[in-house]
């Protein structure tokens, strides 16, 4: 029978350097995991690479991280190719990586959603390509996508719409996958309290988003917290192997599909 722990496994994270990525890279070693690969895309996010390797070390697990920027096929296999020459074949690939545009559509330029498609859904597309090359039998693989899809809302075309091909990415490729018990999931957060959420919204726009979940009252900042969406990737890599081809949206009632 397939061993569905984090024990002993190899991990690779896509954008595993810092906020929600680098949660997983800590906790995820925590719980056993033998090697990490923290993926960084540029040098201004190395020195957060290197704090989560020097953290997913001191939790004792092996860890390494790789820098590029994955918006072509060759850049995403050659991190996989260099993940296995470090630790071998990954058991567990997670994908965080993602970039926000809210804007209306008639003011989105071309040279702006080519860069939303590259980094939302072409990356994605070939990371899961790679993955299915690479990953053990058994293995899990989960890419973060986002619960605005499963909303009705103006401003974010460019967003929801790069991500939403991951659904039927996700679809696809755990039926295809799923021949070799490797269990494919995608993961929809709210709102999250993080830097990369501020910069593109308002000062209203914050103060409803902080409000918008049915369970915002209870969360410290209104938002998603990453430590509330940990624990449930972690079981999508581990025991909840069985769910596969789904999208799940943890948001605390944020939206709903």
């Amino acid at each position: 029978m397939a061993d569905h722990s984090i024990q002993g496994k190899v991990v690779l994270i896509a954008g595993g350097a810092k906020n929600l990525g680098g949660l997983i890279a800590r906790d995820l070693a925590a719980h056993g995991a033998k090697a990490v690969v923290i993926h960084y895309n540029s040098d201004a996010t190395r020195a957060d690479a290197e704090a989560t390797v020097a953290a997913v070390k001191a939790a004792g697990a092996e860890a390494l991280a790789l820098q590029a920027n994955l918006t072509t096929a060759a850049a995403v296999g050659k991190l996989f190719a260099d993940a296995v020459d470090a630790f071998g074949r990954p058991d567990i690939a997670i994908n965080t990586v993602g970039k926000v545009l809210k804007k209306p559509i008639v003011e989105i330029s071309e040279a702006e959603y080519d860069e939303m498609s590259a980094v939302n859904a072409k990356t994605a597309f070939f990371f899961l390509k790679e993955a299915g090359r690479h990953v053990n039998d058994d293995g899990k693989i989960c890419t973060l996508v986002t619960s605005l899809l499963g909303a009705y809302t103006p401003f974010y075309a460019a967003y929801e719409g790069t991500k939403a091909p991951v659904e039927h990415f996700t679809r696809a490729a755990s039926k295809e996958f799923g021949v070799r018990g490797i269990s494919v999931t995608a993961v929809g957060p709210g709102p999250m309290d993080t830097p990369f959420f501020y910069p593109a919204e308002g000062v209203e726009a914050v103060a409803y988003h902080k409000t918008a979940a049915a369970l915002s009252p209870f969360s410290k900042t209104g938002l998603t917290d990453i430590e509330d969406v940990v624990p449930f990737i972690r079981f999508l890599v581990s025991e909840g192997w069985w769910i596969t081809g789904q999208t799940v949206l943890i948001n605390g009632g944020y939206t709903t599909k």
